[in-house]
């Protein structure tokens, strides 16, 4: 059963500018639970929808979109311990795995700590596909370049909610995608945690 999430704020406290300023890599996290509506905030800014014809939220070669997005809950108000994969169309969470995953993804993540001790964190894989059959190899770079912006846009809004986050790129892939359980198409690229800034 698909999860609503809360509709995006599309107005903060603080401005593109000021959080470019305060934007930092933060791995150490207290141990407060995210709200629902930080979750949806942050999922919406890496890929939700923000105009007519699907577009999302980061530029994309040609359009095609190659990102999906997952979620890995553990510690957020309302929303129960699991794996969930975003659907922007619908800014809705689809249940892929129930209960507790963090630290199956820690270990796929080489034990890093920030990673299980995150309220969530957030996932960023590519199909590759969807960029390579118009721009062959080329669009394997396109993809990457996407999931760049998806990146700092969960780092932009994550300061703009007074939460902390690091791009984790040193994982093995095949255990990220175990933990996850992606598509078989999936390539992760990114692993997010987030949390409350201590």
């Amino acid at each position: 059963m698909t999860i609503k999430l809360p509709v995006p704020v599309l107005a903060g406290k603080m401005t593109v500018e000021q959080a470019i300023h305060a934007r930092r890599s933060v791995r150490i996290y207290d141990d407060s639970p995210l709200p629902v509506a930080a979750v949806s905030q942050l999922l919406w800014a890496a890929q939700g929808i923000t105009g007519s014809g699907g577009m999302r939220a980061v530029p994309s070669a040609g359009g095609l979109y190659p990102l999906e997005l997952y979620c890995v809950a553990g510690a957020v108000d309302g929303l129960p311990a699991g794996v969930y994969r975003y659907a922007m169309f619908g800014h809705e969470l689809i249940p892929v795995v129930e209960g507790e995953s963090r630290e199956s993804l820690a270990a796929a993540a080489l034990g890093q700590k920030c990673v299980r001790n995150g309220a969530a964190s957030i996932i960023i894989a590519a199909v590759f596909d969807r960029a390579t059959g118009k721009y062959s190899r080329r669009g394997i770079q396109y993809a990457s370049m996407e999931a760049g912006h998806a990146a700092q846009n969960i780092y932009l809004q994550a300061v703009a909610l007074g939460l902390g986050t690091v791009a984790i790129g040193a994982f093995q892939d095949d255990r990220v995608k175990y933990a996850a359980r992606m598509r078989e198409n999936e390539t992760p690229l990114y692993i997010m945690p987030v949390g409350a800034v201590q």
